[in-house]
Formats: C-alpha cells, sequence, structure tokens
C-alpha cells in the first residue's frame, strides 16, 4: 500500500539499500548489519517505511549525533542518500512515534551482536604504545550512565542514593569494559542495573583475556577467585590490590619485589591450595594529596629480569587509559551531563551498544590514521576524530544495492567490515 510521502521508484530497490553513515558503514557494513538482524530474528516478510536495517544504522546515528533531536538524526541519516538508482527524492522524515515503534521492533539483541562481532583488538606490531615486551596491553575497568528519569528504567536499572540521604536525580546503568590500552578500543563490554556490582560484570569479561595479553585492572576488582579464573585464562595480570592485604615475603628478588602465597579469604589456616604471585610496592608523593599514596600489585610475570619492577610499577598508569576511553564515552561522544535519551530499558540497552559500536568506529578510524602517520594513537584527537565521523555522513555516498534475495549468513560475519 503506498504511504504518504513516497513515490513509487523505478525499480524494487529500497531505502535501506542506498542509506549511508559515512565511515561507520565501513565498520558495519550492510551485509552485516542484515546478518545480526537475522540472527537475532528481527528480520520482516513486508517491506516497512522503517526496515531493519535502516533503524539499525538509525541508532548507530543517534549516538553519533547525540545531541540531535530524534527528528533530525534521520535527516543527518538520509542527508547521506545518493539517488542515482532511479529514487525521486519526495521523503518526508518518520514521525517520533514511527522511529519509537521502529526501535521497539529492533529491539536490543541485533546492537550488541553487531558489538559483540566486530570490536576486537586493532593494534598490530606496526602500532606504538599497545604492546609490553610482546603483550597486548589491556585494561578491565567500570563506569556508570545516567538514564532517563522514567518509572520503568528506575525499576530496571535503579538508582545510588545521595551522601544526604536524598535519591540521585537519574537511574543508572553500569557498564564495564575491556579495552586496548594502546588504541583506547573496548573490544569487549557486559551492562546492568546500576544495584550490580562492577565486580559481577566483571567475572563476565575474563572469558575474553587470551595468551598474549597482558591485563591491568585497579583494586576495585581484585578478588582471590577472579584473580585465579583470570591466570587460568593464559593471560598475564597486573592488578592492584588493597594496601591491608600483606602477603608474606617468601623469597626476596633484586629489584625489590618479592614472590609471595596468597590464599582465599580465611582459608589460610585449613590448608587450601595457595595462589602463588609475585608482589610489586611502590609509593607515589601526589602534590593534589595529602601525603604519600602506596600502591600493591599482585602479578603472574614471575621473572623480574624479563618484567623489572621498576617497569611494571610505570606500567601501571596504562591502566588509566581505560578511564580516557570511558570519558570520550561518556563526555565527548555523548556530551557532559547528557542522560541516554530511552524511556524503556530495553531501548537503553540499545543505545548504550550503539554508544560502543560508534566508540569502537571512531577509535579504528583513529588507529588507521596513527598507522599511516607513524604515530601513537594516543597523539591523536578523539574529539576530532568524532568530528570527522559526524563530516563523512555528508561526504561518504550511499552503499550499493545488495544482488536480489541476497542475505550474508551468520557464519560469514566473522569476515565483514
Amino acid at each position: 500500500m503506498p504511504r504518504a510521502g513516497w513515490v513509487k521508484p523505478a525499480s524494487d530497490q529500497r531505502l535501506s539499500d542506498h542509506i549511508s553513515i559515512g565511515v561507520l558503514t565501513r565498520v558495519f557494513p550492510p551485509e552485516l548489519v542484515d546478518a545480526v538482524v537475522a540472527e537475532a530474528g528481527r528480520g520482516e516478510r513486508r517491506h516497512r517505511l522503517l526496515p531493519a536495517r535502516v533503524v539499525v544504522y538509525y541508532v548507530l546515528a543517534m549516538a553519533l549525533f547525540s545531541a540531535a533531536s530524534y527528528e533530525e538524526v534521520m535527516r543527518q541519516l538520509v542527508e547521506g542518500l545518493a539517488w542515482a538508482s532511479g529514487w525521486e527524492r519526495a521523503w518526508e522524515v518518520p514521525s517520533k512515534a514511527a522511529i519509537f515503534k521502529a526501535r521497539q521492533r529492533l529491539g536490543s539483541e541485533p546492537v550488541e551482536l553487531l558489538f559483540g562481532t566486530v570490536a576486537q583488538p586493532l593494534a598490530s606490531e606496526r602500532t606504538r604504545g599497545a604492546f609490553y615486551r610482546g603483550l597486548r596491553l589491556m585494561s578491565l575497568d567500570g563506569t556508570c550512565l545516567d538514564v532517563a528519569d522514567t518509572p520503568a528504567n528506575e525499576v530496571v536499572f535503579g538508582r545510588p542514593g545521595s551522601s544526604r540521604g536524598e535519591r540521585s536525580a537519574f537511574p543508572q546503568l553500569r557498564l564495564v569494559g575491556l579495552s586496548e590500552c594502546g588504541t583506547h578500543a573496548i573490544t569487549e563490554a557486559t551492562l546492568g542495573p546500576y544495584a550490580t556490582s562492577e565486580r559481577v560484570l566483571a567475572d563476565e569479561l575474563l572469558d575474553a583475556l587470551k595468551p598474549g595479553m597482558l591485563c591491568v585492572a585497579d583494586r576495585g576488582i581484585y578478588s582471590f577467585e577472579r584473580f585465579q579464573t583470570a591466570r587460568q585464562t593464559g593471560a598475564e595480570l597486573l592488578w592492584r590490590v588493597m594496601t591491608k592485604q600483606r602477603p608474606p615475603r617468601e623469597q626476596a628478588l633484586p629489584d625489590g619485589s618479592y614472590l609471595s602465597s596468597v590464599y582465599a579469604f580465611g582459608d589460610r589456616h585449613k590448608h587450601a591450595e595457595p595462589m602463588p604471585v609475585r608482589v610489586v610496592e611502590f609509593t607515589l608523593d601526589d602534590p593534589g594529596r595529602a601525603g604519600e599514596e602506596r600502591y600493591r600489585l599482585f602479578t603472574t610475570l614471575v621473572d623480574h629480569e624479563r618484567a623489572p619492577a621498576a617497569e611494571l610499577a610505570k606500567l601501571y598508569r596504562e591502566r588509566w587509559e581505560i578511564e580516557n576511553a570511558l570519558d570520550e564515552l561518556k563526555t565527548h561522544q555523548r556530551g557532559p551531563r547528557v542522560v541516554l535519551r530511552s524511556k524503556q530499558p530495553d531501548g537503553v540497552y540499545q543505545e548504550a551498544y550503539a554508544y560502543l559500536c560508534v566508540h569502537y568506529a571512531i577509535r579504528r578510524l583513529m588507529h588507521d590514521a596513527a598507522l599511516e602517520a607513524d604515530l601513537d594513537p594516543d597523539r591523536l584527537s578523539f574529539t576530532r576524530g568524532l568530528r570527522a565521523a559526524r563530516r563523512s555522513t555528508r561526504s561518504h555516498p550511499g552503499f550499493s544495492p545488495p544482488d536480489a534475495g541476497h542475505s550474508a549468513p551468520a557464519s560469514d560475519r566473522g569476515t565483514a567490515g
């Protein structure tokens, strides 16, 4: 049935065959989008004004143009249209209600699958500052995002209390991510309500650690069991622990570190199996704080010649790279003090995964630029990368329509992008 605002095309090509969001379509090509939509069971049997592929790109555009209204985001999206295939431009922006219903039909799963399929470490041997003695530097940390203050969001996500016993202004979504330190690419993430602890969510990411990685984490992540689970992945670890933990000095090493055995809480006198660790201790004199701050690190790198204590103490600062990555997502990409706009919990998850997708795409663009210029990716401005991604929606043409009846199978998704 004809819809208001449309002129019948000369062929059976659809809007989704021509829509473009510039650099993001290079990272998330249409065949991959169609595959994750099909895997999530969100494909359509009939043509819609807003088919699932368009809605996926629309949600990504929401995360790219965070300050724009729903309708303005759609305008930004379709400004990249290429009308060279018989379309006549008589198209009107869908209403906010139509966009809302289309997002509901899509759900969060396709966007989560899209992030999980594409996001992976970016650094190669040519990438500056991404490795320590052949080990890929990774960091694990979390943050919280304010979400729209609606009854549904409050029930699902909850909100933190304030120091005066009052409720905070907004419910919050908790996000824990695993990031590549050298490129700031968030390669794995898990989301949950504010009441779900950072440690519980971190447990869901440990399987992403692999041999050849060195994972750095703050004291909020450490527990005996979590450290044991993480080391069983084959990755090397450098985790800060609370200074109240005082493991025995079993063997002093020439660089000032020492070997020790750590037990699960309360198991020291139960003949439980100990966990062998190497301990590195150092202090920092921070002018911004009163006195010195003492650091105690547990590491699986037991060879002091391969990994001297002074190098590990300096290396621990790489943990702050994930805080920079999360700040890029929260402050620069989303905007300072901006609340996620979705009023329903599934929409919140959909929107959050879209932010992760867009951040990854921008960081991939920046990494490619850094390699070309032979620079450390840290030297490039994320804000400039964000602006370049936004400009690309107008400068890049729409992608070519797929072959008739073609749909990329899920098995081909690993080679896309």
